[in-house]
């Protein structure tokens, strides 16, 4: 389980493709803090750590349905991603219950900066019978994009809009997100609990 907290950010700097899987190679400032086994969160997508290496250097592996799924299978070397472990028993919970689990990706429609912070919008698929099972936002509720907590701000079937403080956009890839990017989405788990309670 994940807090939607961005500890740092990695780069990629190789990509391995072996069938239809992708091993990535990511430099982080606190890789020699990991070990193999390990869960980690790259832009909200829960990944093992299957290797360690020198210079601040770890690998894990995506299959297709993850790269498909996500926005992984764009990364190329040099891109920024969002990092985060897994929750410690009894740790803080700053952001909100995260699986690492993404459901979907969007598209960055629209970016603005509003006296030092920035709103962004995002378009994702809408279809009904997933919006019954609580894949969908809802104003002020929670949402995670690339791995980053937020609250909703605007929401319609398939659009959305966050706003993100200065420290946010300095300290993770929303740095690097334009119009036009793609991020990935993990729905509340909270709502589609919900959603599945009442369809009983």
């Amino acid at each position: 389980m994940f807090s939607g907290i961005v500890e740092g950010m990695g780069e990629v700097v190789g990509l391995e493709r072996e069938g239809t899987n992708v091993t990535f190679t990511l430099r982080c400032p606190f890789a020699d803090e990991l070990h193999i086994d390990q869960s980690l969160a790259h832009n909200g997508v829960c990944l093992t750590i299957v290797a360690l290496g020198d210079d601040n250097t770890y690998k894990v592996t995506a299959i297709d349905e993850t790269l498909r799924r996500s926005n992984l299978g764009d990364l190329r070397e040099g891109d920024r991603i969002n990092l985060e472990r897994s929750m410690p028993v009894g740790g803080r919970l700053d952001g909100h219950i995260v699986q690492g689990h993404v459901d979907t990706t969007a598209e960055c429609i629209d970016l603005k900066e509003e006296d030092g912070s920035w709103r962004y919008t995002f378009r994702h698929i809408f279809e009904p019978e997933l919006a019954r099972k609580g894949y969908m936002t809802v104003d002020k509720g929670s949402v995670t994009v690339n791995g980053v907590s937020l609250t909703v701000c605007d929401p319609t079937n398939d659009t959305f809009s966050v706003a993100i403080i200065p420290y946010t956009h300095d300290h993770t890839n929303f740095a690097d997100i334009r119009i036009g990017s793609k991020v990935n989405l993990e729905f509340d788990i909270l709502g589609k609990y919900l959603a599945r309670l009442a369809s009983i």
